[in-house]
């Protein structure tokens, strides 16, 4: 036995001591082929690009059911909220990209000042080279293909790692991205913490984190020593102002309800960055508010299988130790039950928990939803100014004042007005943080600028030639130089000319 126990005791040390030399082999490899598919040139053909989006897209129509078995295996998704917040978001992303690409990729003149003639100038976008995605586990198809679809737009090559907490859907983009896309361009790379800090090791140009803050402190502080530019999708406690008395009652009420129920427990069980976090709303209209939140969450989410599970024991965890707190757990108004076997946790609304608690101090990222209660619902913008920039802002409201002052004196990656989450679907918008919900904005256009660089190009010709910009200088040409940066060319002919001295 002792024998026996020293032999696996050696074997664990070589196999702990070889693996990062495998993991280092294996991104050295990775990163060496997509080098030299970039620097190739293959990238850059428009119709290279348009190839890519195409087989993404027959990827997502032959594998679908398969996608949504991965998505099922990893979080309990219904197929239904699997097509609705991923899949479909990806067709639909996938669909504008290839619609809107010759746009894109096209060069962008721009306004030359007479002082310049002859000459013209554009702006052009070209791709930054070989980039790194790290997608998260809560929307692990949809926050791994969203980004590639702007890389690959953009004409970079590109490695993904996707979330090792979301193993199923991991092995499927693994197992299908190369048979689809072209696999010396596009990689997948599987692994836990140990392979995304080797990947870290080597330089990148770019990487797109999504994710946690402790982690992104630590990518940042990699991609550091080579200078690597990062964006960051984070997240953070995402407010919903709720105000009831310009909602008023009957249907807009419940309509505004409805979608406040959609943006916190039907999205991922709440385990989404922009899922709403806690609702802000008047003292007297809170027991209206959540009597029909009580109601209409029974006719919604009847059965266990509507909702998402937690994604694994160390999260639910953490949202069970939420409730712990003594006053927290007296806060509870509706539901609060656990099931550690399933990873389940009942739809949760919460009534005033202290404001030093853990639940109302960590975004929550779960189904549990506390409501604030305020004397007036412009106390509400004091209360979010007071914490951290959220990545969304949401207000159910019909005041157009009181919309303007949320514009105007609230800082967030986005705000959303009688609804929540839907914003990540529309292309048109820029999604992205601010400070600690993170840098960086993409989806639509603004994926492919995350992943290009504006080139600036002035082409000049040379039948024109202002010597007043070379020595020996004297009190004319300074005067003629003050003209031109005034756009003052008038003057700066009289000057030229000698007939004035300002």
């Amino acid at each position: 036995m002792g024998t026996m126990a020293g032999s696996v005791e050696e074997i664990g040390a070589a196999a702990a001591a070889a693996a990062p030399q495998a993991l280092e082999l294996h991104a050295v490899q990775h990163l060496g082929e997509l080098r030299s598919a970039f620097e190739s040139g293959r990238t850059r053909p428009l119709a290279w690009r348009q190839e890519q989006l195409r087989g993404l897209l027959r990827l997502l129509a032959d594998k679908e059911e398969e996608a949504f078995r991965a998505l099922h295996d990893d979080l309990g998704k219904h197929r239904a909220e699997a097509y609705r917040d991923e899949v479909g978001v990806i067709i639909k992303s996938a669909n504008a990209a290839l619609r809107e690409i010759g746009k894109w990729v096209a060069p962008e003149k721009v306004w030359v000042p007479l002082v310049a003639f002859p000459a013209s100038a554009q702006v052009v976008p070209e791709p930054l080279g070989v980039v790194l995605i790290f997608s998260c586990w809560n929307f692990p198809l949809g926050l791994s293909l969203e980004p590639l679809i702007g890389a690959i737009a953009a004409g970079n090559a590109v490695v993904l790692k996707p979330s090792e907490l979301a193993p199923a859907t991991a092995k499927f983009l693994e197992d299908n991205i190369g048979e689809y896309m072209d696999a010396t361009a596009v990689k997948v790379v599987q692994g836990g913490p140990a392979v995304g800090e080797q990947l870290m090791e080597h330089r990148w140009d770019k990487v797109l984190f999504t994710g946690c803050p402790r982690v992104a402190r630590m990518v940042m502080a990699a991609a550091a020593k080579h200078l690597t530019p990062v964006a960051l999708e984070l997240g953070g406690k995402c407010p919903c102002i709720f105000d009831s008395a310009s909602v008023g009652g009957g249907r807009n009420l419940q309509t505004s309800v409805n979608r406040v129920i959609f943006a916190k427990w039907s999205s991922c069980a709440g385990q989404a960055c922009i899922a709403i976090d806690y609702v802000l709303v008047e003292e007297r209209f809170a027991p209206t508010l959540i009597k029909l939140l009580k109601s209409t969450l029974k006719r919604f989410i009847a059965d266990s299988d509507q909702m998402a599970r937690i994604v694994n024991m160390r999260h639910f965890k953490r949202l069970s130790d939420l409730l712990k707190d003594p006053a927290v757990a007296a806060s509870v108004l509706h539901g609060g039950q656990l099931d550690a076997k399933k990873l389940s946790i009942e739809p949760t609304i919460l009534l005033n928990p202290p404001l030093d608690s853990a639940i109302m101090s960590e975004e929550i990222f779960g189904p549990l939803l506390p409501i604030i209660t305020v004397k007036k619902i412009e106390d509400s913008i004091a209360f979010v100014r007071a914490r951290p920039k959220p990545l969304a802002v949401y207000a159910f409201t019909n005041s157009a004042s009181l919309k303007q002052r949320i514009v105007e004196e609230t800082s967030s990656g986005t705000v959303t007005f009688n609804d929540a989450v839907v914003q990540y679907g529309i292309d048109t918008l820029p999604f992205g943080g601010i400070g600690q919900s993170g840098f960086g904005q993409y989806h639509g256009k603004y994926s492919f600028e995350m992943f290009s660089h504006k080139k600036a190009v002035l082409k000049r010709g040379f039948l024109v030639e202002a010597m007043l910009r070379y020595p020996p200088w004297d009190e004319q040409k300074i005067a003629m130089m003050r003209h031109l940066y005034r756009y003052a060319y008038i003057r700066f002919i009289f000057t030229f000319l000698g007939l004035s001295r300002t």
